[in-house]
This record gives structure tokens, C-alpha cells and sequence, in this order.
């Protein structure tokens, strides 16, 4: 699978100049572990992550000061550019799925910017493959019955865990017509076809 199969796109995005107070803000109503920072062309600059605002001390302390700091002026806010990572790993819309879930493991970022002509295009995180494998069974399933059906409406089909479990006809050509045509469905581990439980 491509990750532009599975990214999320558009991807939210802020500029360097976002006051961090946004950016907390959006990362915690979008439910969103990072952020990429991008210039007004949409090149990527940076990434905030959760890690950068918690290891951010300033953010963090809340306790109550000995004495009060007199400011003599106004003072600009934290910015996105004064806690982002320079230094981003990307992907890019074509790569397999499995690169970036290699890239993941290595870096232990829970989320990747998607990045196509210097522009970021997208993002693909831990959470869009949960929502992939969570689903996948019953996806696998509905696709090899819509198969079968249009060939032979009597088989059972069952999946658990990617592992395609056919019942039906005890005919050898069926079975056999009915394993090929399971096995050209995205998703499958494997074809177990059922001959002792025909219907």
C-alpha cells in the first residue's frame, strides 16, 4: 500500500510566526500529536511535536515566582519557530506504507510529514495505520464475498487476523476458483478453504 492511500491530507499545518498558544490549541482539539511548520509557499521548515511544547520549560513551569519580574515592554509570544525541530524526516506520497512504519520505529516520531516538490502534502501517522488494521477484516471480508458472489454465491467467508477461512461447495474446481480469487484481494495473509463444512 502507497501512503498516499492512507495519509491525511490536507495536512494541518502552521506558519513559524503561529503563537505557540495556537499551536497547543490545535494540537490538542484535532487530537494531533504534530504539526508541520511551513512557509506561505507550503515548504516545510519544521515540525512541532508533542515532545518539543512538553520539553519546553518555559511552557511547562507554572509556579508561583518569589518576586515579580518587572517587563519594561510588551513582549512578543512564543512563536512555533522558537520550540520546532529543524531537522524533519519525511515521506513522500509514493513511498510503501512499510517505509514509513520503518521510519517510525527508528525515529520514534508518531507522526510523518508527507512531502511532494518541497511542499507538504499530507501527514500519515500511527493513528491512520490503527484505523487501517483495525478494519482491515472486515474490509478483506466484504471484498471477497462481493468476489465470490458474482462466481459462487454459496461459500461462507471469514477472516481473523488477515487468514481467510472459505466454506461452502465440496466441488474441487470451486474451491480452487474460490482460493485464487481470494488471494488477489489486498490485505490477505493467507486462504484456508473449508471442505468438511460444506452448506
Amino acid at each position: 500500500m502507497l501512503i498516499r492511500d492512507l495519509m491525511s491530507t490536507p495536512a494541518m499545518t502552521v506558519s513559524p510566526a503561529t503563537p505557540i498558544s495556537a499551536v497547543l490549541r490545535l494540537l490538542d482539539d484535532a487530537k494531533i500529536t504534530s504539526v508541520p511548520v511551513v512557509d506561505r509557499h507550503g515548504t516545510l521548515l519544521g515540525i512541532v511535536s508533542e515532545a518539543d511544547v512538553v520539553e519546553d520549560e518555559n511552557l511547562i513551569d507554572d509556579r508561583i515566582p518569589v518576586t515579580v519580574v518587572r517587563v519594561p515592554g510588551p513582549t512578543p509570544p512564543r512563536r512555533a519557530a522558537d520550540v520546532m525541530t529543524h531537522l524533519v524526516v519525511t515521506v513522500r506520497p509514493d513511498d510503501d506504507l512499510e517505509a514509513a512504519l520503518d521510519l517510525m520505529r527508528a525515529t520514534m516520531m508518531k507522526s510523518l510529514p508527507v512531502v511532494e516538490h518541497d511542499r507538504v502534502v499530507g501527514i500519515i501517522s500511527r493513528s491512520d495505520v490503527i484505523h487501517l488494521l483495525a478494519g482491515r477484516d472486515r474490509r478483506i471480508q466484504a471484498d471477497i464475498t462481493d468476489l465470490l458472489q458474482s462466481e459462487a454465491p454459496d461459500w461462507r467467508v471469514e477472516v481473523q487476523d488477515g487468514i481467510v477461512t472459505i466454506s461452502g461447495p465440496a466441488d474441487a474446481r470451486e474451491r480452487h476458483l474460490a482460493e485464487v480469487l481470494s488471494g488477489t484481494v489486498r490485505g490477505v495473509v493467507g486462504v484456508q478453504i473449508d471442505r468438511l463444512s460444506p452448506l
